[in-house]
């Protein structure tokens, strides 16, 4: 059956700024900060100190910036008009992801990337105890 309030076989509803923000904290080791004084709503999620991502819960649209492999960086950018240089950060090494503008699986994929990125430069030790060796 279909009709209004119902999705179609295999639809994602939207990613919600706390669906995003339950998806980062889920991660091994994944802390969240709220490190800036001067823009306190800004939130940075964090694994063994070292950030992931970086989100605004309350702005409209939802955004997340996460880091990304260069290449792969710049090919996002171009497949897609929702990925951009990352806002105030090293646009080399991080995107912006306007999220409603991506299906919520990619944007979940690309937070697991940039999670993952970060554990890679993680001492052996630790990436076993997150259990990404």
């Amino acid at each position: 059956m279909s009709g209004p309030g119902r999705r179609a076989r295999g639809a994602e509803a939207e990613l919600t700024a706390p669906a995003l923000r339950a998806f980062c904290l889920a991660f091994g080791g994944a802390g969240e900060e709220t490190p800036f004084p001067r823009n306190p709503e800004l939130s940075v999620f964090k694994v063994e100190g070292k950030i992931f991502a970086f989100c605004a819960p309350a702005e409209e649209p939802l955004k997340v910036s996460l880091k990304c492999d260069p290449e792969e960086a710049v090919r996002l950018r171009a497949a897609h008009p929702a990925i951009t240089p990352g806002w105030h950060l090293n646009k080399r090494h991080w995107n912006t992801v306007t999220v409603p503008g991506l299906p919520p699986r990619m944007v979940r994929e690309l937070i697991e990337d940039s999670y993952d990125l970060v554990v890679a430069g993680l001492p052996r030790a630790v990436r076993l105890r997150l259990d990404r060796p």
